[in-house]
């Protein structure tokens, strides 16, 4: 077995599913200690009858305050210090831009916004020495999709914050920096949209891609995880993982 990670310690949000499962299963493969969070208690509950005893779970949204105020205490009880914080939970969907309404507006700055500043901040005192925080961005935050308006401006404000971030922990020792994922076939698509319309989307963004496939989230969760633990003189940056498309 890679005993890797036997002696560290992770946060996950939104690690139920997709990116955020894939990496949970990566670090506890390889030794680590994991706590992972979402909304849903099935499907936590789920996630971690697979990932095995070395993963945990808390339902917590992230737009809610005292739920990760509640977050922190379960932490610091059940980890003490925390190695690595994977700023992961966001909502995705379409909206054009306009039919948007206040609401859709709204709910998406406090999940993948306000969600991941708070994190950070509540979290922040666990964070060992060292620590490495790492925020999902989006491949979206630099493309000017149609129907991504808000999303796209989400996760732009994140790459900000991992500049901000990056400067007010560094006095800590610890690295802040973002992961931007392209394409990836995590499954979320067809619980948003219909499957005519999911399956003509990702036949667009495959056409697009130089590499011509969507990305795993495997792939997504090795970067989390170098960016975490071993990119130890990077702090502030953005790694995209995104077979290209914003880059050829």
């Amino acid at each position: 077995m890679n005993e890797k990670y036997s002696e560290k310690s992770a946060v996950i949000t939104g690690g139920s599913s997709g990116i955020g499962f894939a990496t949970a299963r990566l670090l506890v493969d390889a030794g680590a200690r994991v706590v992972i969070t979402g909304r849903s208690r099935t499907a936590l509950v789920a996630a971690t009858e697979r990932l095995g005893s070395n993963a945990l779970a808390v339902r917590s949204d992230v737009a809610s305050l005292s739920d990760l105020d509640a977050l922190a205490a379960y932490v610091r009880n059940e980890l003490g210090t925390v190695d690595a914080l994977f700023v992961n939970a966001g909502i995705t969907s379409a909206m054009p831009f306009a039919s948007t309404t206040e609401e859709m507006y709204d709910e998406s700055f406090a999940i993948n916004v306000k969600g991941a500043f708070f994190t950070v901040q509540k979290l922040a005192p666990l964070l060992s020495t060292g620590a490495g925080v790492v925020l999902t961005t989006s491949a979206a935050n630099v493309m000017g999709m149609p129907e991504t308006s808000v999303y796209a401006a989400g996760k732009a404000a994140l790459r900000s914050m991992a500049r901000s971030f990056s400067s007010e922990l560094l006095p800590r020792g610890i690295r802040v920096n973002a992961i931007s994922p392209g394409p990836v076939d995590t499954g979320i698509l067809e619980n948003t949209m219909s499957k005519e319309a999911a399956d003509q989307f990702k036949a667009e963004r495959v056409a697009e891609n130089p590499m011509r496939r969507f990305g795993t989230p495997e792939e997504v969760a090795r970067a989390m995880a170098f960016l975490a633990f071993d990119a130890t003189y990077t702090t502030g940056t953005e790694f995209v993982v995104d077979g290209g498309v914003t880059q050829l």
